[in-house]
C-alpha cells in the first residue's frame, strides 16, 4: 500500500483514488454535500480553503487543501517510484 501526502500531514492510499477534481463546478458541490449527509466525507483540509476533492473506490469523498495537480502528480510519481522499486534486487 502506497500513502500519499495530500497536505498538513494527512495521508491516503494512492491505490484507493478513483478522481482528483476541483470543488468549484456545481456537481462537485452536490456530491460533497450528499458525503456530508451520509457520513461519508472526510475533511482533511486542515480548516484551510479546499482545493481538491478526491473520490475514492469506497464512495468516500476526502477534501484537502492540497490543488488537484498536485495530488495527481503525487499519485503518479507514487505509481512511477512503485514500478522501479519492483525492477530492483
Amino acid at each position: 500500500m502506497q500513502l500519499i501526502n495530500i497536505g498538513y500531514g494527512n495521508m491516503i492510499s494512492s491505490s484507493r483514488i478513483i478522481a482528483v477534481v476541483s470543488p468549484e463546478a456545481a456537481p462537485v458541490k452536490r456530491m460533497v454535500q450528499n458525503a456530508r449527509d451520509n457520513g461519508m466525507l472526510i475533511d482533511a483540509s486542515c480548516g484551510r480553503k479546499t482545493k481538491a476533492v478526491i473520490i475514492t473506490d469506497s464512495d468516500h469523498v476526502v477534501l484537502s487543501a492540497v490543488m488537484p495537480e498536485t495530488v495527481a502528480h503525487r499519485v503518479n510519481d507514487t505509481d512511477n517510484n512503485e514500478g522501479e522499486s519492483t525492477n530492483e534486487g
